[in-house]
C-alpha cells in the first residue's frame, strides 16, 4: 500500500473523548493522527447531540419563560417561533465549535484521516476512505475512541421517513401535531421538552414503571408534577406494533400484559431507548481485544485493554455514556501512554437531563445508599423559599444533600430546577474533598443565588438555617 503512514498514536474516532485525548497526546510531545469517519471532528455530542440538543433547549426554555410571563400579563404578546431561523442559528453554534476543534487540531499539527479505521495488527491500522484511496497507518500506541450508536428495535419500520431517532429531531424536519417518543430516559425526556415547547403534543412511552430510574423517586416525583400538564407519560406500557400504513402511524400497545391491547395514532415517533458501543469492528484481524457481555471494551483504570499498547476511552468502555467523562479518560490515556503513572479513579461523575426543570444528580443516591448499607440521613431545601428563584420565577426547584450519618460528610447530592447543572459543581468538589456538611454551611454563599440553596440546605443538616422555621436548632 502506497498510502503508509507511521506515528507514535492514532486515535479512532474524533467525538470529545477521542479530540482530547489527541490533543493531550501532541501536548505530551507525541506525534499524533485522528482517524474519523465523518467529516467533521466533535463527534455524535457536537454535530448530532449534545450541542445541538441543547442549542434548541435554550430556545424553548426562553418560550417557555416568554409564555409564563405572557399569561402573567407582563408581555403583551406570545412568542412566534422561526423554524429556518432556529435551523441557521443552531448549525451556527455547531460550525463555530467545529471551526474551533479544527483550528486546535491544525495548531498541534495532528494529522486527521476522514475513513473508518480497522485494526490490521497490533501495530497497524487500514483506514477505509470512501474513495477507496485507503491508508495504512503503522502506530507505537492506539486509543479507541469510537462512541456508540442509538439502540434498535425489531419490530420497528425505520424505513418509514416519519420514524425518528434522536438525530432525526434534531434536525427539526417539522413540529408534528401528535408525537410519540420511545423511552423516557434522559434523551427522550430532553426531546420531549423541545417539541413540546414547539407546540407537539407529546406521549412518551415506557415499558418500566419509573422514569430516570437511577435518580431518587422525590426528584422524579417533584419532576413529574413539573411536567403533568406538558406531556403524558404512559409508565409501564409496551408497544407492541407499529402500522405505518395509513397517514397516521398506529401504536398498538398494552399496559397489563397483553391482556388488552389497545391503539394511538400520531404523525412522528422517536426512538430514544438508549446506546450501544460501536465495537463490533475492532477484532477484525486482530488477536481478540476482551469485550463483555455488552459489546463494551474491558479496560483497567489506565484505559488499557488487554492488549497492552492499545487503549480504549469513552462510550465504547461502557457507562456512564457522558462526554465529560470520555474527556478525563482520554487525557488519562495519553498521560499513561507518556509514561506518568495516572489512574482513573473519580469518586463521582455529574450527570444532567436538560430538561425544563433541569435535573442533576452526583453522587452517592438515597437508592445506592440503601443498597449498599449506607448509613446516611438527607438535607432538602425548596426553592419557593428562595430570593433568586422567587425574583426569577423559578420557584419549583429542589436542591437535595445525601450526608454520611457518621461523619457528616457529603456523599451525594441531586438538584431539579433552572440550570440546576450549574449547581453540580460545589457539590462534586465538596464529595471529592470530603467536606462536611459544616464546611458547606460555614461557606459565605452569595445571596441572592441559586446556588446559595446549597448552603442553606446544609445549614439545614447543621441546624443552623434561618431562612426557613428551623426545627432542628444547634
Amino acid at each position: 500500500m502506497n498510502n503508509t503512514i507511521k506515528t507514535q498514536v492514532v486515535v479512532i474516532g474524533g467525538g470529545p473523548a477521542g479530540y482530547s485525548a489527541a490533543f493531550r497526546c501532541s501536548d505530551l510531545g507525541m506525534k499524533t493522527i485522528i482517524v474519523e469517519n465523518y467529516s467533521n471532528l466533535g463527534g455524535v455530542c457536537l454535530n448530532v447531540g449534545c450541542i445541538p440538543s441543547k442549542t434548541l433547549l435554550h430556545i424553548a426554555k426562553i418560550m417557555e419563560e416568554n409564555k409564563n410571563f405572557f399569561k402573567k400579563g407582563v408581555f403583551n404578546k406570545d412568542i412566534e417561533i422561526n423554524i429556518e431561523k432556529i435551523i441557521l442559528w443552531k448549525q451556527n453554534v455547531i460550525n463555530k465549535l467545529v471551526n474551533g476543534l479544527n483550528f486546535l487540531a491544525h495548531t498541534r499539527k495532528i494529522d486527521i484521516i476522514n475513513g473508518k479505521g480497522l485494526f490490521e495488527t497490533e501495530n497497524s491500522l487500514i483506514v477505509q476512505k470512501n474513495n477507496n484511496d485507503n491508508y495504512k497507518i503503522l502506530f507505537d500506541n492506539a486509543i479507541i475512541a469510537t462512541g456508540s450508536t442509538n439502540i434498535k428495535l425489531p419490530f420497528i419500520p425505520y424505513n418509514d421517513d416519519r420514524i425518528w431517532d434522536s438525530t432525526d429531531a434534531l434536525l427539526l424536519k417539522n413540529i408534528p401535531k401528535k408525537m410519540l417518543i420511545l423511552g423516557s430516559g434522559v434523551i427522550g425526556l430532553e426531546m420531549a421538552t423541545i417539541y413540546q415547547s414547539f407546540g407537539s403534543q407529546v406521549d412518551i412511552v415506557d415499558i418500566t414503571q419509573q422514569i430516570l430510574p437511577e435518580i431518587d423517586e422525590d426528584i422524579v416525583n417533584f419532576y413529574k408534577k413539573c411536567v403533568k400538564n406538558k406531556f403524558n407519560l404512559l409508565l409501564g406500557t409496551k408497544v407492541l406494533s407499529i402500522d405505518n400504513s395509513q397517514d397516521l402511524l398506529q401504536v398498538h400497545m398494552t399496559n397489563d400484559n397483553n391482556n388488552s391491547v389497545y391503539s394511538k395514532y400520531y404523525n412522528i415517533i422517536i426512538v430514544a431507548i438508549g446506546r450501544k458501543p460501536n465495537s463490533s469492528y475492532i477484532s477484525q484481524k486482530l488477536p481478540q481485544i476482551s469485550i463483555d457481555n455488552n459489546n463494551f471494551i474491558i479496560v483497567n483504570n489506565q484505559m488499557r485493554t488487554n492488549i497492552s499498547n492499545i487503549y480504549a476511552i469513552g462510550d465504547v468502555t461502557g457507562y456512564p455514556m457522558l462526554a465529560h467523562k470520555g474527556i478525563h479518560e482520554g487525557h488519562l490515556a495519553a498521560e499513561v501512554i507518556a509514561g506518568k503513572n495516572h489512574y482513573f479513579v473519580p469518586k463521582v461523575i455529574p450527570s444532567i437531563a436538560y430538561t425544563n426543570p433541569e435535573i442533576s444528580w452526583v453522587g452517592i443516591t438515597e437508592k445506592n445508599a440503601i443498597k449498599n448499607d449506607i448509613k446516611y440521613k438527607v438535607s432538602s431545601f425548596f426553592w419557593n423559599a428562595l430570593g433568586r428563584a422567587i425574583a426569577t420565577n423559578e420557584q419549583k426547584g429542589l436542591t437535595k444533600l445525601i450526608i454520611e450519618k457518621n461523619s457528616n460528610r457529603i456523599i451525594g447530592g441531586g438538584v431539579i430546577g433552572y440550570n440546576s447543572g450549574e449547581l453540580l459543581g460545589e457539590i462534586s468538589l465538596a464529595i471529592e474533598m470530603g467536606c462536611d456538611a459544616e464546611d458547606i454551611a460555614l461557606t459565605i454563599h452569595a445571596h441572592p443565588t441559586f446556588y446559595e440553596s446549597i448552603g442553606i440546605a446544609a445549614e439545614i443538616c447543621i441546624g443552623s438555617v434561618t431562612d426557613i422555621i428551623n426545627n432542628n436548632r444547634n
